[in-house]
């Protein structure tokens, strides 16, 4: 049988390691889903194109291979662009396969003709178009290189139409990891200078320690040097739940005391305060020390007193023999005034994760969720202000076991990013949190979840408004708008209405059990839980 350019570039997938293809059904693509059948690659088809992208974008951030999602052409594509913008924000290495209208009909008015390559160029490492069906395989080939190569990030490539039907020649797909990035030992050697000298000093675990496989050299380099530490993103887990360096809930008097904060793997954006520590009670702000897997990610914005680019584990294997060479001790005072400060800080919050207020507090959820979670547990955030409480109470017990959209902050990830988890931990359980806000954006992928038999457990924080909004702009203004929704909204209506289960929570003593008949159920089932509109989360850059 002579292949089609569909087949080859779906063959060339297959050689980077995707095992399925996201897509929403589309004329301009259908050679791609004849590849899927012929190459035996499963197509997994949502119901609208940003789920698509994020259960790519997720399946890339669980697994650490690249994910796959194939987009028509015109709305198709441009339905998927918030997908592709949290992939660019987060690094994530995804190819975006997309239709383009046929090339015999260019300029002629073809239905959803569109550029789209300069649409998408700001926010992939790379955007274009397909130049013909004979090389179609270099083409796919060299987008996945390209998102698998340090800084990882997002490629979106595009086909004519007509192209994509005609025959193509297959390829030899050579899929050679990039060579890793080896780190400046004389900046190693600085920075362990720094945390020789320093007297508080402490290491924040980003999200690209995770997709570097970098977690086992991170953690072998806090716990021979006894520092303690701050995950953030996909940090979470690399020190599992209960580790007494895990310093998360004494993140804040962490940050306003220590005088080094390293922080690897991770921008120093709006979630670390710029890059902005210390300075408190009239101590000096603190140095920084900044750790990344390449070059371009190196913050430019702030100060720095050190840095260091390259492959992850090996920038932590060299600095552990620079400090080993530097003779840094540990500082074991500041790491048990800052491990009894996380204690103290969990036993206050003993009561309220306890509560029988009604209505109900949103701590009080987290209380009966964390009875019920299991160690490999894939929780998974997509909302404001109740998700803010999941970044603080829920702490993973594995790496690789907690998603959220990072810092673009788009709403709407949950159901792409749980249709991808359950696929990636097909043993697991996993859990999405949503804000009644998120739920608006994507509830209608319950659908897709029930059509391919992928059970979630969805837990829905309903406080009948945006709460990120009204309780700031009654600050501000005295008055709120546009910031209310309605109160204890059936969401969990809409799920059983599109062949899940559901319930409405309104007491507390009903949580637990609603949990329990949740995770049991084998379905995607959401728990949909009335909670308190006036409680405001306490958001601080720093303390959270």
């Amino acid at each position: 049988m002579s292949k089609h350019a569909g087949d080859v570039a779906v063959g060339v997938s297959k050689a980077y390691g995707v095992e399925t293809m996201f897509t929403l059904s589309g004329g301009h693509v259908f050679p791609l889903y004849d590849g899927a059948v012929h190459e035996d690659m499963r197509i997994l088809d949502v119901r609208h194109e940003q789920s698509a992208v994020f259960a790519a974008e997720a399946t890339a951030r669980l697994t650490r291979k690249p994910g796959l999602a194939v987009l028509t052409a015109g709305p198709g594509i441009t339905n998927g662009v918030s997908g592709v913008a949290t992939a660019h924000f987060n690094g994530s290495p995804v190819v975006i396969l997309g239709g383009r209208a046929p090339q015999s009909r260019w300029g002629s008015g073809a239905l959803q003709e569109m550029d789209h390559p300069p649409l998408l160029d700001p926010i992939t490492k790379l955007a274009f178009t397909g130049s013909g069906a004979d090389s179609i395989g270099q083409d796919v080939e060299m987008a996945f290189r390209t998102a698998l190569a340090p800084h990882r990030g997002p490629v979106f490539l595009d086909f004519y139409m007509d192209h994509l039907f005609a025959p193509s020649p297959s390829v030899e797909t050579e899929t050679l990891a990039p060579s890793p990035l080896e780190p400046d030992t004389d900046h190693l050697a600085a920075i362990a200078a720094l945390i020789a000298e320093a007297e508080r000093p402490m290491l924040v675990v980003g999200s690209d320690v995770w997709m570097d496989r970098a977690e086992e050299a991170a953690r072998d380099f806090a716990e021979e040097f006894r520092l303690p530490v701050v995950p953030n993103g996909q940090g979470r887990g690399i020190l599992p739940s209960g580790h007494e360096l895990l310093v998360t809930r004494a993140r804040g008097l962490a940050f306003s005391q220590a005088d080094l904060v390293i922080v690897a793997g991770t921008p120093l954006d709006f979630r670390l305060n710029y890059g902005w520590f210390g300075g408190k009670e009239g101590a000096p702000l603190a140095r920084v020390v900044h750790l990344a897997d390449a070059p371009s990610q190196l913050a430019t914005h702030t100060g720095l007193s050190g840095s260091a680019a390259g492959d992850l584990s090996l920038v932590f294997w060299g600095l552990a023999a620079a400090c080993r060479t530097a003779n840094v001790k540990p500082r074991d005072e500041w790491t048990t005034k800052l491990a009894e400060a996380a204690k103290a800080a969990i036993a206050d919050d003993a009561e309220l994760l306890a509560a029988d207020s009604d209505p109900i507090h949103p701590m009080r959820i987290y209380g009966e969720l964390n009875r019920q979670l299991a160690d490999d547990a894939v929780v998974i955030g997509d909302g404001g202000d109740f998700v803010s409480y999941a970044g603080k109470y829920v702490e993973p017990k594995r790496p690789g076991h907690w998603l959220d959209p990072g810092p673009y902050g788009c709403l709407g990830t949950g159901l792409g990013y749980s249709i991808a988890a359950r696929l990636a931990r097909p043993s697991s359980q996993v859990v999405l949190l949503l804000g009644d806000g998120a739920a608006g954006f994507s509830l209608m992928d319950v659908d897709t979840l029930v059509r391919h038999k992928l059970p979630v457990v969805m837990i829905c924080g309903n406080n009948g408004m945006w709460g990120l909004e009204k309780h700031p702009m009654q600050m501000l203004y005295g008055y709120d708008v546009a910031a209310d929704l309605q109160p204890q909204c059936r969401y969990d209506q809409v799920v059983t209405a599109l062949g899940g289960g559901g319930e409405l929570v309104t007491k507390p003593s009903e949580i637990g059990p609603a949990l329990k008949r949740a995770f049991e159920s084998g379905v995607p089932y959401m728990v949909n839980i009335a909670t308190d509109p006036e409680i405001a989360y306490p958001r601080s850059t720093t303390g959270v």
